[in-house]
Protein backbone atom coordinates (compact mmCIF):
# COMPACT_ATOMS: atom_id res chain seq x y z
CA UNK A 1 0.00 0.00 0.00
CA UNK A 2 1.09 3.66 -0.58
CA UNK A 3 0.04 6.94 -1.51
CA UNK A 4 1.25 8.30 -5.10
CA UNK A 5 0.89 11.79 -6.02
CA UNK A 6 0.73 13.88 -9.52
CA UNK A 7 4.38 14.94 -8.94
CA UNK A 8 5.86 11.52 -8.84
CA UNK A 9 6.35 11.52 -5.04
CA UNK A 10 5.49 7.71 -3.57
CA UNK A 11 4.50 7.86 0.46
CA UNK A 12 5.20 3.78 1.24
CA UNK A 13 2.35 2.84 3.79
CA UNK A 14 4.44 0.61 5.30
CA UNK A 15 3.54 2.43 8.67
CA UNK A 16 -0.47 2.10 8.51
CA UNK A 17 -0.29 -1.40 7.77
CA UNK A 18 1.68 -1.90 11.13
CA UNK A 19 -0.01 -1.99 14.46
CA UNK A 20 0.09 1.05 16.27
CA UNK A 21 3.32 2.57 16.87
CA UNK A 22 4.25 4.05 20.65
CA UNK A 23 3.92 7.22 19.43
CA UNK A 24 0.13 6.43 18.18
CA UNK A 25 -0.41 4.65 21.52
CA UNK A 26 0.70 7.73 23.23
CA UNK A 27 -1.82 10.46 21.03
CA UNK A 28 -4.63 8.12 21.67
CA UNK A 29 -3.74 7.40 25.41
CA UNK A 30 -6.06 10.21 26.60
CA UNK A 31 -8.50 10.64 23.30
CA UNK A 32 -12.21 10.69 24.08
CA UNK A 33 -15.18 8.70 22.67
CA UNK A 34 -16.81 8.64 20.22
CA UNK A 35 -13.94 9.11 17.38
CA UNK A 36 -14.20 9.56 14.28
CA UNK A 37 -11.08 9.00 12.25
CA UNK A 38 -10.88 10.65 8.91
CA UNK A 39 -9.08 8.92 6.09
CA UNK A 40 -8.45 5.85 8.17
CA UNK A 41 -6.99 3.74 5.74
CA UNK A 42 -6.13 0.36 7.11
CA UNK A 43 -7.54 1.16 10.65
CA UNK A 44 -4.39 1.13 12.57
CA UNK A 45 -5.61 3.79 15.07
CA UNK A 46 -9.25 2.35 15.46
CA UNK A 47 -7.68 -0.81 16.18
CA UNK A 48 -5.95 0.61 19.11
CA UNK A 49 -8.74 2.22 20.10
CA UNK A 50 -10.64 -0.50 19.74
CA UNK A 51 -8.33 -2.64 22.47
CA UNK A 52 -9.12 -0.07 24.77
CA UNK A 53 -13.04 -0.27 24.87
CA UNK A 54 -12.84 3.33 22.83
CA UNK A 55 -15.72 3.88 20.34
CA UNK A 56 -14.66 4.74 17.25
CA UNK A 57 -15.61 5.07 13.33
CA UNK A 58 -13.65 5.20 10.38
CA UNK A 59 -14.03 6.80 7.29
CA UNK A 60 -12.07 6.80 3.54
CA UNK A 61 -12.89 7.18 0.12
CA UNK A 62 -10.28 4.20 -0.82
CA UNK A 63 -12.46 1.13 -1.17
CA UNK A 64 -9.60 -1.28 -0.47
CA UNK A 65 -8.47 0.58 2.71
CA UNK A 66 -11.74 0.45 4.19
CA UNK A 67 -11.72 -3.69 3.15
CA UNK A 68 -8.03 -3.59 4.85
CA UNK A 69 -9.99 -1.50 7.86
CA UNK A 70 -12.42 -4.04 8.27
CA UNK A 71 -10.06 -7.09 7.96
CA UNK A 72 -8.97 -5.72 11.13
CA UNK A 73 -12.40 -5.83 12.70
CA UNK A 74 -13.08 -2.51 13.04
CA UNK A 75 -15.91 -0.11 11.99
CA UNK A 76 -14.68 1.52 8.70
CA UNK A 77 -17.23 3.23 5.71
CA UNK A 78 -16.23 3.97 2.21
CA UNK A 79 -17.46 7.88 2.87
CA UNK A 80 -16.09 11.31 1.40
CA UNK A 81 -15.73 13.57 4.63
CA UNK A 82 -17.58 16.53 2.80
CA UNK A 83 -20.51 14.14 2.37
CA UNK A 84 -23.13 12.58 4.95
CA UNK A 85 -21.42 11.56 7.75
CA UNK A 86 -23.12 9.44 10.56
CA UNK A 87 -23.62 11.41 14.35
CA UNK A 88 -22.65 14.27 12.86
CA UNK A 89 -22.18 17.15 15.87
CA UNK A 90 -21.32 14.36 18.27
CA UNK A 91 -18.15 13.06 17.90
CA UNK A 92 -15.63 13.66 20.83
CA UNK A 93 -12.52 13.32 18.70
CA UNK A 94 -12.12 13.63 14.79
CA UNK A 95 -8.43 12.69 14.05
CA UNK A 96 -6.55 13.71 11.09
CA UNK A 97 -3.30 11.85 11.51
CA UNK A 98 -0.78 10.66 8.63
CA UNK A 99 -1.00 14.10 7.19
CA UNK A 100 -4.92 14.34 6.72
CA UNK A 101 -4.95 17.51 7.06
CA UNK A 102 -4.43 17.83 3.39
CA UNK A 103 -7.32 15.96 2.67
CA UNK A 104 -9.08 17.73 -0.23
CA UNK A 105 -6.26 20.10 -0.97
CA UNK A 106 -7.86 22.74 1.20
CA UNK A 107 -7.40 22.18 5.22
CA UNK A 108 -9.02 25.87 5.90
CA UNK A 109 -12.22 24.08 4.12
CA UNK A 110 -11.90 20.68 6.00
CA UNK A 111 -11.77 22.06 9.38
CA UNK A 112 -14.89 23.98 8.84
CA UNK A 113 -16.51 20.33 7.84
CA UNK A 114 -14.61 19.01 11.19
CA UNK A 115 -16.39 21.80 13.00
CA UNK A 116 -19.61 21.04 11.96
CA UNK A 117 -18.77 17.28 12.62
CA UNK A 118 -17.43 17.85 16.08
CA UNK A 119 -19.90 17.97 19.42
CA UNK A 120 -19.37 21.25 21.40
CA UNK A 121 -16.67 20.21 23.42
CA UNK A 122 -14.92 18.19 20.72
CA UNK A 123 -11.42 17.86 19.32
CA UNK A 124 -9.17 17.50 16.79
CA UNK A 125 -6.41 15.61 16.57
CA UNK A 126 -3.81 16.68 13.63
CA UNK A 127 -0.42 15.61 12.35
CA UNK A 128 1.51 17.80 10.58
CA UNK A 129 4.89 18.06 8.66
CA UNK A 130 7.32 19.20 10.75
CA UNK A 131 8.48 22.69 10.47
CA UNK A 132 10.04 23.87 7.54
CA UNK A 133 8.45 21.33 5.19
CA UNK A 134 8.17 22.74 2.03
CA UNK A 135 3.90 23.14 1.67
CA UNK A 136 2.54 21.61 -2.13
CA UNK A 137 -0.59 21.30 -3.54
CA UNK A 138 -1.31 18.16 -5.91
CA UNK A 139 -3.46 15.02 -6.64
CA UNK A 140 -3.01 12.27 -4.95
CA UNK A 141 -4.92 8.54 -4.65
CA UNK A 142 -3.65 5.40 -2.97
CA UNK A 143 -3.11 1.98 -4.30
CA UNK A 144 -3.21 -1.38 -2.76
CA UNK A 145 -1.91 -4.40 -4.28
CA UNK A 146 -1.91 -2.97 -7.78
CA UNK A 147 -5.03 -1.42 -7.34
CA UNK A 148 -5.51 2.12 -7.52
CA UNK A 149 -8.11 4.15 -5.79
CA UNK A 150 -9.82 7.18 -6.10
CA UNK A 151 -7.98 10.44 -7.02
CA UNK A 152 -8.54 12.92 -4.68
CA UNK A 153 -6.58 16.69 -3.62
CA UNK A 154 -3.61 16.69 -1.13
CA UNK A 155 -2.24 19.50 0.58
CA UNK A 156 0.88 19.16 2.55
CA UNK A 157 1.10 21.50 5.62
CA UNK A 158 3.70 22.11 8.00
CA UNK A 159 2.87 23.20 11.41
CA UNK A 160 4.56 26.90 10.69
CA UNK A 161 1.44 27.66 8.64
CA UNK A 162 -0.29 25.79 10.91
CA UNK A 163 -2.14 28.15 13.49
CA UNK A 164 -3.57 30.67 10.84
CA UNK A 165 -5.35 27.86 8.86
CA UNK A 166 -7.19 26.60 11.98
CA UNK A 167 -7.92 30.54 13.38
CA UNK A 168 -9.30 30.83 9.90
CA UNK A 169 -11.31 27.62 10.65
CA UNK A 170 -13.20 29.30 13.46
CA UNK A 171 -11.18 27.08 15.74
CA UNK A 172 -8.34 27.68 18.08
CA UNK A 173 -4.35 25.36 18.46
CA UNK A 174 -4.75 24.13 21.98
CA UNK A 175 -1.73 22.27 21.86
CA UNK A 176 1.54 21.21 19.88
CA UNK A 177 3.95 18.61 20.58
CA UNK A 178 6.68 16.32 18.59
CA UNK A 179 6.77 13.02 19.74
CA UNK A 180 9.52 11.14 17.93
CA UNK A 181 9.73 13.64 14.94
CA UNK A 182 6.25 13.53 14.33
CA UNK A 183 4.40 16.79 14.66
CA UNK A 184 0.88 17.20 16.39
CA UNK A 185 -1.62 19.30 17.43
CA UNK A 186 -5.17 19.34 19.65
CA UNK A 187 -7.49 21.87 18.27
CA UNK A 188 -10.89 22.68 19.85
CA UNK A 189 -13.88 24.75 19.03
CA UNK A 190 -14.29 28.05 19.53
CA UNK A 191 -17.25 30.05 19.11
CA UNK A 192 -17.51 31.93 15.93
CA UNK A 193 -18.05 35.62 15.77
CA UNK A 194 -21.23 37.24 14.21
Amino acid sequence: MHLRTSSGTVVAGTRWMAPASATDARLLRDVTGPVLDVGCGPGRHLRALLERGVPALGIDLTPQVVESARARGVDALERCVFGPVPAAGRWCTVLLLDGNIGIGGDPVALLRRVRELLAPTGRVVVEVAPPGTPEFAELAHVEVGGRRGPTFRWRTVSIDRFAPMVASAGMVVERVWCDEGRWFSCVGRHPVAA
